[in-house]
């Protein structure tokens, strides 16, 4: 209690600065936690000058061994002597780092800011004309990526027919839509597959019908007695 009666009466001490609060901490409290060694090389690079230690003597009975260090910074020598390799280069650091303390500090060169501007997304309108003219295979594809949904998924259904006149029938899922093409080969099936997806999404033919030749418009004029499997591969 008496003591607490004599601390009453004298002024409140002022409160240092802590980690993280103002106040910046000195170059030589930042280099109390590092070696002797590790300083002279940090101050060298800094300034661009070489450094270099050499073990210049070594004298004495192998149990009582003694070793003399030379460091040179630049136009700076010092020497170290210690019973080990170590502790003699340590010496001859402490040394030469008081007279690299003397040197003039170097001037605060400050970094221009980098600005960098932001590309704008890239916004893919998939409206129903969109990639007419593709590839049906590559025009579905791109339509997901753009949706950023899930590829279409392809899978082989049957193949009929005799050998010279092979009738391959593909399938194609997208999220819950399915449909089905056919052709004389996996690839034409594939692509039929494609087409009949994007129509069923609400798609325009990849092909528009005035593009096609007249050959080919005049075999889907007659459609209506195809198959509807055929009449997929007519338009694509």
């Amino acid at each position: 209690m008496k003591a607490l009666q004599v601390l009453q009466n004298e002024p409140i001490p002022e409160k240092l600065p802590q980690n993280g609060e103002t106040g910046k901490e000195s170059e030589e409290d930042k280099d109390a936690n590092k070696s002797e060694i590790s300083v002279v090389f940090e101050i060298a690079l800094k300034r661009n000058i070489p450094v270099s230690f050499e073990v210049i003597k070594e004298s004495g009975p192998p149990h009582m061994k003694s070793f003399v260090t030379r460091v040179t910074v630049g136009e700076f020598t010092a020497e170290g002597e210690g019973n080990s390799k170590k502790l003699s280069k340590k010496r001859a650091a402490m040394a030469v780092l008081q007279e690299l303390k003397k040197l003039p500090p170097l001037p605060v060169i400050e970094k221009p800011k980098l600005y960098f501007k932001k590309r704008p997304k890239t916004i893919l309108k998939t409206g129903p004309e969109y990639g007419q003219g593709m590839n049906p295979i590559s025009r579905l594809a791109q339509i997901q990526q753009a949706k950023k949904e899930k590829e279409p998924e392809y899978v082989l259904l049957s193949e009929r027919g005799m050998p010279r006149r092979r009738e391959f029938v593909m399938q194609v899922k997208v999220g819950n839509e399915i449909t089905t093409g056919t052709g004389p080969n996996k690839k034409i099936a594939k692509r039929n597959a494609a087409e009949a997806m994007l129509l069923q999404l609400g798609y325009k033919a990849s092909t528009p019908l005035q593009d096609q030749p007249e050959k080919v418009r005049a075999n889907c004029y007659d459609a209506h007695i195809l198959p509807s499997s055929r009449f997929l591969s007519c338009i694509s």
